[in-house]
């Protein structure tokens, strides 16, 4: 019997757009002999399904279904397209969670702990792996700006700590530039993180877990033509070469791969998950984890399913089987 599986898109970040690319490619994939797919928007308060002949259908929030034509439309599973808030950070998690309802990225916990930059890597630094040093702001607390240039060193980077596409992100090159860079990220959220250069290649890791087993899709290099992997080099075009398999030695590659893995199941990730690195050297540097990377037809991971040999259908297809099975 078909499943009915929820799409989420949307959201409530500046990723709303790239949310929507996403789920865009995912219904166009997902096997419609398997799964009746619904993609549900989401929008602050505003959650519904538009029909085929345009008409939207409210969400009933009690119990996350639609009422139809066809009757009571109830979901066995959902698939996360929401990049941000509240798809990426434990929100929905949470809620799904309550209603019983299985989802094809990690939980609650894992969202919110991955979600947080900084403190994902003051735990990957726990367990011996190497994160740029970094200095957390708060919203309305004082500000060191000698303290901070004389912590973290220039060039940097000035990050929101919460949010993700290079959104409100700057590389500051010299401290005239830093109070401004600031004031930019924290426009996107209340916490921002200050974070050390670190120069070398930067490659990313897409991986899936499923049963006792982890596939790991071969790895992409990433040549930004701006300074950094920013908001318009991610989605325009022509402004990056990302390159895979990556251009790194074969021990090199392999060990990304175990880094990766051992992130992936030390932080009890779900799903489709993307890890990012910068290699300086024969050192490794862990940047970020990603629990809703982007699925649009550029984007990183459906490129290394792609150069894996395999089909983004019955990688989809994995993650929801993964979800309903109560793993993954």
């Amino acid at each position: 019997m078909k499943k009915n599986v929820a799409l989420l898109a949307g959201g409530d970040s500046g990723e709303y757009q790239v949310s929507l690319n996403s789920a865009a490619m995912v219904e166009a994939s997902l096997d419609k002999v398997k799964y009746n797919v619904y993609t549900i928007y989401i929008y602050g308060s505003d959650w519904y399904y538009k029909g085929p002949d345009g008409k939207k259908h409210s969400v009933d929030k009690n119990d996350f279904s639609l009422d139809l034509s066809g009757g009571r439309v109830l979901f066995d599973v959902v698939f996360m397209m929401i990049h941000g808030t509240p798809g990426e950070d434990g929100r929905l998690q949470g809620y799904f969670e309550m209603l019983g309802l299985p989802c094809t990225n990690s939980d609650l916990f894992t969202s919110s702990l991955t979600f947080n930059k900084y403190f994902t890597n003051q735990q990957a630094r726990m367990w011996g792996i190497m994160t740029p040093f970094s200095r957390l702001l708060t919203r309305g607390a004082p500000r060191d700006l000698d303290g901070l240039a004389g912590d973290v060193g220039f060039p940097c980077f000035v990050k929101p700590n919460c949010g993700g596409s290079s959104l409100g992100t700057t590389r500051v090159n010299e401290k005239s530039q830093l109070k401004k860079a600031i004031e930019d990220a924290f426009a996107v959220g209340d916490q921002v993180l200050v974070e050390e250069y670190i120069g070398g290649t930067e490659v990313t890791c897409g991986l899936i877990r499923y049963g006792e087993e982890t596939l790991v899709f071969p790895l992409t290099e990433i040549v930004p033509k701006n300074e950094f992997f920013d908001y318009e080099a991610k989605y325009t075009v022509g402004m990056a070469d990302e390159i895979t398999p990556a251009r790194i030695p074969e021990e090199a590659a392999i060990e990304v791969k175990r880094l990766s893995s051992f992130l992936y199941n030390k932080l009890l990730c779900r799903g489709i998950v993307r890890v990012d690195f910068i290699l300086r050297g024969d050192e490794f540097y862990f940047i970020e984890l990603n629990t809703v990377p982007g699925m649009s037809e550029p984007s990183i991971v459906p490129q290394q399913i792609r150069a894996a040999g395999m089909k983004e259908t019955e990688i989809f297809s994995l993650a929801i089987e993964n979800a309903l099975k109560g793993h993954g």
